[in-house]
């Protein structure tokens, strides 16, 4: 269907590339605006001359064979490629997001790390060298991912995502999104998809109550305007939650073997 729709305003010398390659691939990284608007079409001449028009963005790309790939007729670049534009333009957060989405399609992760040679000189490969290794297929939404960058920009350790808590019995009963769990401390994202009805909250609030009284989890929450907004900074709230949590696991006599 995404494929059908670009077939009708993309030209056949064109070649699909950035946020709408990642669309049509299935990473949905497109801005955050186009919920209320549609996006700008991403595309390049297939001979890769520059399009100067002021409602074109004609910035050149470098194509080669193998970076072209077509889908139901349309050409785009390849996942791989799109997820090294990406990782290379796009601001970072966003940046982090698309890699983890592409690691999520397949794409192979040593292989996205192994690319990023050929770019050198090229625009924001200096901050797709440091995000690439950061990329994590286990990240579930933008909000994470960006979440996870600013526990990186914190100090804090290499995260393990997705960590599963136990009931006595053994059963996995709560997934925490970002975690260490050598301290117990986790940091979760809130999107306002699963997380703003009454019932949601009150099945979080719930869930986290549980998670700490039983099994001495500190657990931080953090939502959109935490994360995206004009003076977004959690960097201080994950540090003295982390802080927190060492030192009340040091404290803590488990009754339980299970987290």
């Amino acid at each position: 269907m995404r494929a059908g729709a670009l077939a009708l305003v993309v030209p056949p010398t064109a070649v699909v590339t950035d946020r709408t390659a990642a669309w049509l691939h299935g990473v949905d990284i497109l801005p955050r605006s186009a919920l209320t608007e549609p996006p700008p079409l991403d595309v390049v001449h297939m001979d890769d001359t520059r399009v100067r028009r002021p409602e074109v963005d004609g910035r050149r790309r470098g194509l080669i064979p193998s970076d072209i790939t077509v889908v139901d007729g349309v050409r785009v670049t390849t996942a791989l490629r799109t997820a090294l534009d990406l990782g290379r333009l796009l601001w970072r957060f966003d940046a982090l997001a698309a890699i983890d989405g592409f690691l999520r399609l397949g794409v192979p992760h040593e292989l996205i790390i192994a690319e990023i040679n050929r770019f050198r000189g090229y625009r924001g490969v200096c901050q797709c060298r440091v995000l690439a290794p950061l990329g994590d297929s286990r990240s579930e939404s933008p909000g994470e991912a960006a979440l996870r960058l600013y526990w990186y920009d914190a100090g804090l350790p290499k995260p393990v995502l997705q960590h599963w808590i136990y009931s006595d019995a053994g059963v996995p009963i709560y997934r925490l999104d970002i975690t260490d769990p050598d301290v117990r401390f986790g940091a979760e994202y809130d999107g306002e998809e699963f997380h703003t009805e009454a019932e949601d909250q009150e099945y979080d609030e719930t869930r986290r109550e549980w998670v700490s009284s039983q099994r001495a989890w500190t657990i931080d929450a953090f939502t959109k305007n935490d994360v995206y907004s004009r003076d977004a900074y959690p960097v201080p709230q994950l540090q003295a939650g982390y802080a927190a949590a060492r030192k009340h696991v040091s404290l803590w006599t488990p009754r339980h073997r299970r987290d």
